[in-house]
């Protein structure tokens, strides 16, 4: 079933910003993180991105956030795809499916890229910093997906549709 979203942020961070104590702050970006298109490749993740082509997180390369679950920028959770008009949340993995979620595609009129959600991006304590306090408790169910690509693409910032394909 395909459902119109609409494609609100794209992240790409070539370093990760919340590492240390969250008393520290977090580390600067050396570019700016927010991009109007991404290219992402199938298996690997999105180019440029830090999570790029790491074996460690072949199954949680790519993150995608529901606008929903966020006032204001949604660009401080770092999460890699924010869609507004689907709960990307109930893609991941359930209780009893293993580590599997949900296949699904976003097409942003490049074509459709296709992903394998895996688990939930559970929220840590970084975001009572960068978003403000009792944030990480009110993201509890909803700080997004992590997924993987299964096919190579482009997706822009705007109209999208989005399509389960399981």
């Amino acid at each position: 079933m395909s459902t119109p979203v609409e494609i609100v942020a794209l992240v790409v961070s070539s370093v990760h910003a919340f590492e240390g104590r969250p008393a520290d702050g977090p580390r600067p970006d050396p570019v700016p993180i927010a991009r109007s298109e991404v290219e992402i490749r199938a298996g690997f993740g999105i180019v440029g991105d830090r999570y790029f082509g790491q074996t460690v997180h072949r199954n949680a390369a790519v993150t995608l956030l529901d606008a929903d679950s966020v006032d204001g920028d949604p660009t401080v959770l770092r999460r890699n795809i924010v869609v507004r008009g689907y709960p990307i949340d109930t893609l991941a993995a359930r209780p009893g499916a293993g580590a599997v979620g949900r296949r699904f595609s976003l097409d942003s009129g490049g074509g459709a890229v296709e992903f394998q959600a895996y688990r939930p991006a559970n929220p840590c304590a970084w975001m009572d910093v960068v978003v403000g306090p009792g944030a990480m408790k009110a993201l509890r169910g909803r700080g997004g997906v992590r997924a993987t690509p299964l096919t190579s693409g482009v997706l822009r910032v705007g109209a999208a549709v989005f399509e389960l394909l399981d």
